[in-house]
């Protein structure tokens, strides 16, 4: 059962973001999302946090500024996702531009696993590097960074994962989340942290007057892989990865964007000159994701690092026919899960442990993201992760911090979980085979423990009643055009409909045509309703989306079902 709950939006901030020149609607869509000021509304990247101010980015920078004006070789060790193929992508595009001698590794995740491991490390050293940079990994790297140290190779670190009670004594580590930085967004993503990085390198050369002959390199040509990241990570969208996400997307709807990202754009059929957030988010994202999921992400860093247009389309091919055969192989895991969890009560469970021996590792956790979304409780889905070990992926509720509840689990049972790291909404983590239902058992004591049976339902925030006067194209466009996503979420609108009529299109979505029946004044507006075969009552209560649509070269404005309440 979904419940309904309208967001609030205090009146006076409203009424002094109208004050400020917004519209109506807008100042009320902003005030309900935090924003108490018109200043929180800026996209200009003069408005970002300053470089400086990113606990040990100064001294970071004085590193990166001696290893390239000594030529020393440097080596850029991301992860296997979107962020760290992103981050990886931005270090060793941005460094080069300083001149720096750099090159990538990332590791494959079937054979190394998550993070600077030991192994990647002794891996790493065969290129000799004389320094290693760590991108959206590395706070709980102890072993791996011990490892680099012994063999002679600095480590330094730039991440935003959560640490652990111990950190790695690299050469210098720049985290937002570390203990003690008091850099006021925690929500960089791994991308967004190199790219402070490298705001903060170009400080210091400047400082040192590297630039009185030659002209600075232009960092803004990164700021689209940045957006990428950002937005594929599902870090918060605080205003200032807001600012770097839209200055990102002016830069590729002006076609200044790398080929890689515009190729992958164009193959997912969405036009780069009209790129929003949610197309970096549903369509570009999963197709570099499906590299690191299935095959190897050092095809998706070459994507974003391609140099020619032609180069970028080959490898963009790639990656498309491998998020066909990921989605394949997704479709299989959902039905073989959807068979087992019949057999489950689960109304009567707090958390979802789930494992199929032929399950894909890199799938997992796209699964439990499924598996969560229909049941609306934590999930942790497990696949053979080889020589006795069963690795997990898991997804959260709001409620439930996944990676302390996982520490929390680790306290009381030390010998259970043999790693594990992540965030809030997501965690990764390994178990031996044999403890599979221990854990189960063990992870549902510990969930119980911090939810209420009332967290376990879903919520659906709205953004209450849509004026028959905002339901326009131009609003629309309004709306699209605004940076939305993880934490500063789309608008909802709920009001009540007559259905005039409707009729299944590509037999499996609804196309409605709707009456509005709220407010002084009624209108009728098309509506589409994705995934939905079953026709609707004569009158309906509809949570729902304003978006444009455009068909056969026609512009209408349409309604996207999101919910029809029973």
């Amino acid at each position: 059962m979904t419940s309904i709950t309208q967001r609030h939006a205090p009146i006076e901030v409203v009424q002094s973001l109208q004050s400020s020149g917004l519209s109506p609607l807008m100042s009320r869509l902003l005030a309900a999302r935090g924003v108490s000021g018109v200043a929180q509304t800026s996209i200009h990247l003069s408005a970002l946090l300053p470089p400086q101010q990113l606990t040990n980015n100064q001294a970071m920078a004085k590193l990166l500024a001696d290893a390239i004006q000594t030529n020393k070789k440097l080596l850029v060790i991301g992860d296997y996702d979107a962020d760290g193929a992103t981050a990886t992508a931005v270090a060793v595009k941005g460094l080069r531009l300083f001149g720096a001698n750099v090159d990538f590794l990332v590791p494959n995740r079937f054979e190394y696993g998550y993070g600077l491991t030991p192994e990647i490390v002794k891996l790493a050293a065969t290129q000799a590097p004389d320094i290693i940079v760590t991108v959206d990994n590395g706070i709980a790297s102890v072993d791996g960074v011990a490892v680099a140290n012994a063999m002679g190779m600095q480590v330094l670190i730039t991440d935003h994962h959560l640490p652990g009670s111990q950190t790695p004594e690299a050469g210098c580590i720049v985290n937002p989340n570390q203990h003690g930085c008091t850099f006021s967004s925690k929500n960089l993503a791994g991308v967004g942290v190199m790219f402070y990085c490298l705001l903060g390198l170009r400080a210091e050369l400047r400082e040192q007057g590297a630039y009185q002959t030659k002209a600075e390199p232009n960092l803004t040509e990164l700021l689209d892989l940045v957006a990428l990241g950002t937005v594929a990570d599902l870090v918060k969208l605080d205003e200032n990865n807001r600012i770097l996400v839209e200055q990102g997307l002016r830069r590729i709807r002006a076609g200044a964007c790398s080929h890689g990202v515009s190729a992958l754009l164009k193959i997912a059929g969405r036009e780069p000159a009209k790129a929003m957030a949610q197309d970096l988010g549903f369509y570009v994202g999963p197709r570099l994701n499906a590299a690191g999921r299935l095959d190897d992400m050092t095809l998706g860093i070459q994507c974003l690092l391609a140099d020619s247009e032609k180069e970028a389309v080959i490898i963009v091919q790639q990656l498309h026919d491998l998020n066909k055969q990921r989605r394949s192989i997704e479709a299989d895991m959902q039905e073989s899960a959807n068979i087992s969890l019949d057999d489950i009560k689960i109304a009567d469970q707090y958390s979802i442990s789930i494992y199929e021996p032929d399950w894909h590792q890199g799938v997992i956790g796209i699964l439990a993201s499924r598996i969560k979304e229909r049941h609306h409780r934590p999930v942790i889905a497990f696949a053979d992760g080889g020589a006795g070990l069963l690795k997990g992926s898991g997804r959260s509720i709001a409620g439930l911090h996944l990676r302390d509840a996982l520490d929390l689990l680790s306290k009381h049972q030390p010998d259970l979980i043999l790693k594990f790291g992540g965030h809030a909404m997501a965690a990764g983590l390994t178990i031996k085979a044999e403890d599979f239902n221990l854990f189960k058992l063990s992870f549902e004591a510990v969930v119980k423990s911090l939810l209420t049976a009332a967290d376990l339902e879903a919520v659906l925030e709205v953004d209450g009643s849509l004026s028959a006067t905002d339901m326009t194209y131009e609003m629309a466009q309004t709306l699209e055009n605004q940076v939305w996503g993880q934490g500063f979420p789309p608008p909802l609108f709920y009001d009540e409909f007559e259905v005039l009529n409707q009729r299944i299109l590509a037999e499996k979505h609804l196309k409605l045509s709707l009456k509005a029946l709220s407010g002084s004044s009624s209108i009728v507006i098309d509506a589409i309703y994705f995934n939905q075969t079953e026709f609707l009552n004569e009158q309906i209560q509809a949570a729902y989306q304003l978006q444009t649509n455009s068909y056969n070269g026609s512009q209408k404005v349409q309604l996207n079902i999101r919910h029809v309440s029973v």
